[in-house]
């Protein structure tokens, strides 16, 4: 693809976990929980886990370098993966195994794959705006992103809209800020209010990318804005989400939390009068682009949705575990159990990585994945991590919802017999059996249960708006006619539309360049 490098102001960018923390302290953000603001996100029990789990995205960069960094066109310097355009079909695949490696090793959401699926939406969206308005939304884009790269920051996205009456408009809701909007306008630059639900690691985050939530008609103008804020940007309110089992993270002990390491994050974005100034505006009224942006997020988005068989290897990890440690492992009907699991995990996996492998270049260079099979992939994930979920309650056995507390577990006359009747093979401290159990209840039931079960579920489009992408992509008329002239019927009229392939199965068979001895 064609770069011109923005000049930037040298600094030195985030380079591992700990400066990464280092840097989420001291914003002064508007934080509420619990009904309270929180004084420094960083140091709460409940928030922190889930900053760990992004910090861990920098420490595999470093760790494993040809996986999840990337050269960068803009700068000339290796950056983390997630802050990458793809330039080839094999710049998707690997974000797809190191997404689901960072599922391996967290047992949970990373959240960064949303920012690195809105650059690379944009990238592509803006480069076309530009062409049909004659804006400079593609030059101011590139200008983010050399600087975000250069700094080493994390992109948080900000799509879903609350959205009010769903059978109204944007423009036509009787209150506007149910969806998020332009308020005012400056030479200066422009000023929005509205709302984003459920947006995962926004204070995790040093920017968010605002993007509209669906597409968009005549009359929607003021709710056509894409911009970039600092997570930090006066007039920004964060409401956190409570999860499953979440207090457990202020408890004292670190077993009956089940992954005390690593968490997800979700809260909701309030913007009151937030200024974006004009160099990072990216789409300000060009409502017949909206969709474009939205399928194009989702395309990336659906496939990405691979980091759930990571968190499903540690599911099944667990469950196998639990076999071992209850003296079941070698029964066949466990095996099948497993073998199942297995199964419906790779399932997920493949779809999505074959979805980047069919990656295809836009018209501004930037390669976006196969939308018909991201849509399969992501259909599958709304369902088979709820049977893999299930599978493992049922290797666990009713210990994982009626295990007593780890304080029962250290108390001075009650614990000895816990160890006695909670044992299970002599060998297995009965302490480690009641982690694995807590960590079963955690992925299924509990703090991460969220983004490996219901977060799969409503993540990047509820199921049925997979379905209707891939009715979409059906094909139905090329396939009647290859069946048609296969059972002699009308052969020569149906040769015509088999010679006519769309340009999906163009795709679909295209070989790539070779060369060949003389």
């Amino acid at each position: 693809m064609a770069v011109e490098v923005a000049e930037i102001k040298a600094q030195k960018p985030i380079s591992n976990g700990e400066e990464y923390i280092a840097s989420l302290r001291g914003r002064d953000l508007t934080v509420y929980l619990f009904g309270e603001l929180v004084d420094e996100p960083v140091d709460h029990p409940m928030i922190r886990p889930s900053i760990n789990a992004v910090a861990r995205t920098y420490d595999l960069a470093n760790e494993r370098p040809e996986l999840a960094t990337a050269m960068s066109p803009f700068t000339g310097t290796r950056i983390n993966r997630f802050l990458h355009i793809a330039e080839s079909p094999e710049d998707l695949v690997l974000q797809n195994k190191m997404q689901r490696r960072l599922g391996q090793l967290t047992g949970t959401c990373f959240q960064r794959c949303v920012g690195m699926d809105a650059f690379n939406s944009l990238y592509s969206v803006t480069y076309e705006i530009d062409a049909a308005h004659g804006t400079h939304y593609h030059e101011q884009f590139k200008s983010f992103v050399t600087m975000t790269q250069a700094q080493g920051l994390v992109i948080g996205g900000a799509m879903t809209d609350v959205k009010g009456d769903r059978s109204k408009a944007p423009h036509e809701q009787d209150d506007p800020d149910l969806f998020v909007h332009v308020s005012k306008r400056t030479e200066e630059g422009v000023y929005i209010r509205g709302a984003k639900a459920h947006q995962t690691g926004c204070l995790n985050s040093h920017w968010l990318l605002v993007m509209p939530t669906m597409r968009l008609g005549a009359g929607d103008e003021d709710f056509a804005i894409v911009g970039a804020v600092p997570v930090d940007a006066p007039g920004i309110t964060y409401v956190y989400g409570r999860q499953s089992c979440d207090t457990r993270a202020m408890e004292e002990g670190d077993i009956d939390v089940g992954n005390s390491q690593y968490s997800g994050q979700e809260a909701m974005v309030i913007f009151e009068d937030v200024f974006i100034p004009w160099d990072r505006v990216f789409m300000h009224g060009e409502f017949e682009f909206a969709a474009m942006l939205v399928e194009r997020f989702t395309c990336y988005h659906r496939r990405s949705y691979v980091c759930k068989s990571g968190v499903g290897d540690v599911l099944i990890g667990a469950a196998a575990t639990i076999a071992d440690f209850n003296g079941v492992e070698r029964a066949s009907h466990i095996k099948d159990k497993l073998v199942e699991m297995t199964h419906l995990n790779e399932t997920v996996y493949s779809t999505g990585i074959a979805s980047s492998y069919q990656a295809h270049a836009t018209a501004s260079g930037a390669y976006i994945n196969d939308d018909m099979l991201a849509n399969v992939c992501k259909h599958h994930v709304t369902k088979m991590p709820y049977e893999v979920a299930r599978l493992a309650q049922d290797l666990a056995g009713g210990l994982v919802v009626t295990l007593p507390s780890q304080q029962d577990l250290e108390h001075p006359e009650l614990g000895d017999r816990l160890r006695k009747y909670f044992k299970g093979r002599k060998e297995i401290p009965t302490e480690d059996r009641m982690r694995i159990l807590r960590l079963i209840e955690n992925m299924t039931l509990g703090r991460n249960a969220v983004g490996y079960l219901t977060e799969s579920m409503h993540g990047a489009g509820s199921p049925q708006a997979q379905r209707i992408q891939i009715g979409r992509q059906m094909q139905l008329d090329f396939k009647k006619a290859l069946a048609k002239s296969l059972a002699g019927i009308d052969p020569d009229t149906q040769q015509g539309v088999i010679d006519t392939v769309s340009d999906y199965f163009e795709r679909v068979f295209a070989v790539p360049d070779s060369k060949t001895d003389d």
